[in-house]
């Protein structure tokens, strides 16, 4: 519990310093915030395991992995909110960003480590209702108030049905301990709803189909950097938290949710890649990228091995580092402009800054998967492991989608390059905290493919 004990910390730490400091000091809380963030990330660096609570709570190594990079994540997004809060409706309510975000990341911390599943409830909803305030956070500008609602409404609908799957579950097997519970189940139709159930709950947190109704309008109304870190950290902790619970939990009901993941795969992919084709505003346009990104993880929690919890692992760590790097341009972009964001704005992007045209099309081929990129290890590590399960056919249509997404990125790299503007962007230097995050998203991208050391060690660490 090293992990959570510093990141409460840090929660305290930061409400402290909001709370007294003068309001035309708040730029403070910024750095503070990182450096502390980066404080607790090396203390905890070192994988450990443990038990605490009689069960309720534990850890083990790769969970430590997975927590770290949902914390560098979360670093990253820190680093790309600096000149967003420091607009005039935003400057006072700096604290506020910073600590309603490290709320989330200590819910998701408990959902990843849970070994009950109250504690996983509780996990979720302290990591999804401070969410919803962020997501509302410039709630007089830009569908910002209404993307909160929906995102809100959305999320208490799934957890509601998510506990009635949970009490379903209670009521069958007497237990709510995530040892205690596979010997006890017996595959029986109260326990399949149950678990149906379960798996639409999470389903919402990952926007997989059909699950996925809210996403568009939430990234499009939410700021730039919320929708970043709802697009990585919270996908990444809820798929990680998935994977543990359908293969420790509902081992004796593999055949069942193998069945609804096959579906959910296909369904999730292919709708998401061609509702992508579709959009112009490019925050609609991430957000089905995110779900068409959210199958692929899919197929990692499908394989049920050590080797699909690595390239689980892996492919969180390469997504977060591709797709910051989208928002982060994203955002940059955005407020130097102060409007709202669309593929057209684009046009003739690389003749005025070329250097965020590199950055951003590095990232778009990442996310597609071409190599050299890391994209393209961690596509090819989940198709691997779906592959070795036994699931060719999903593998082969997981393929042919990624085929149609390649489209669909090149639509914003051709936009960049070749469709000429009278009016491009203007050429502009972005923050200074700014730059230090898409430098760090560009190393993701172009060494976290080739350092093959960093898939051994996620790969150790899981079989441990």
């Amino acid at each position: 519990m090293h992990q959570e004990i510093g990141l409460t910390i840090v929660f305290m730490l930061i409400f402290i310093l909001d709370l007294f400091l003068p309001a035309d000091n708040k730029k403070l809380v910024q750095p503070v915030a990182i450096t502390l963030l980066i404080v607790q990330l090396i203390v905890n660096i070192v994988p450990h395991e443990g038990t605490l609570f009689g069960g309720m709570f534990y850890t083990t190594p790769i969970a430590n992995v997975m927590k770290s990079i949902l914390t560098i994540g979360t670093i990253l997004v820190f680093l790309q909110s600096s000149k967003w809060l420091k607009r005039p409706d935003t400057a006072h309510k700096t604290g506020e960003f910073y600590i309603l975000t490290l709320s989330t990341l200590i819910g998701m911390f408990f959902m990843i480590s849970a070994g009950h599943f109250l504690l996983f409830f509780i996990g979720m909803e302290l990591a999804t209702i401070p969410m919803a305030c962020l997501v509302a956070f410039d709630k007089y500008k830009a569908n910002s108030a209404e993307a909160g609602a929906k995102f809100i409404l959305s999320a208490l609908f799934s957890s509601g049905i998510m506990l009635y799957g949970i009490s379903m579950i209670y009521g069958t097997v007497g237990t709510l301990y995530f040892d205690d519970i596979p010997t006890l189940l017996t595959g029986s139709a109260l326990q399949v709803l149950a678990l149906v159930f379960f798996f639409s709950g999470l389903g919402f947190k990952l926007s997989l189909v059909p699950f996925h109704l809210w996403t568009a309008d939430t990234y499009q109304g939410a700021p730039t950097t919320v929708a970043g870190y709802l697009s990585v950290i919270s996908k990444g902790a809820a798929a990680f938290a998935l994977m543990t619970i359908l293969t420790k939990v509902f081992t004796p009901m593999t055949a069942d949710w193998s069945t609804i993941l096959s579906i959910i795969i296909v369904t999730t992919i292919t709708v998401a890649n061609l509702f992508a084709i579709i959009q112009s505003n490019l925050k609609r346009f991430m957000a089905f990228s995110s779900i068409s990104q959210a199958g692929y993880i899919m197929l990692a929690v499908i394989s049920g091995s050590t080797q699909g919890m690595t390239s689980l692992v892996y492919y969180i760590f390469v997504y977060i580092a591709a797709n910051l790097a989208v928002f982060g341009v994203i955002n940059a972009v955005e407020q130097h402009t102060n409007s709202l964001v669309d593929r057209s704005d684009y046009n003739g992007f690389y003749s005025t800054n070329p250097k965020l045209t590199m950055i951003m099309t590095l990232a778009l081929f990442s996310l597609a998967g071409i190599p050299p990129f890391a994209g393209f290890f961690s596509k090819f590590f989940v198709f691997a492991a779906a592959f070795n399960s036994g699931y060719s056919v999903i593998v082969f249509i997981a393929l042919v989608n990624t085929i149609i997404s390649l489209y669909y990125y090149l639509l914003i790299v051709k936009a960049m390059y070749i469709t000429p503007s009278d009016n491009p962007v203007e050429k502009f230097q972005s923050s200074t905290s700014m730059r230090i995050s898409l430098v760090i998203c560009v190393a993701g991208i172009l060494l976290l493919g080739v350092v093959s050391s960093v898939y051994g060690v996620i790969n150790t660490l899981a079989g441990a």
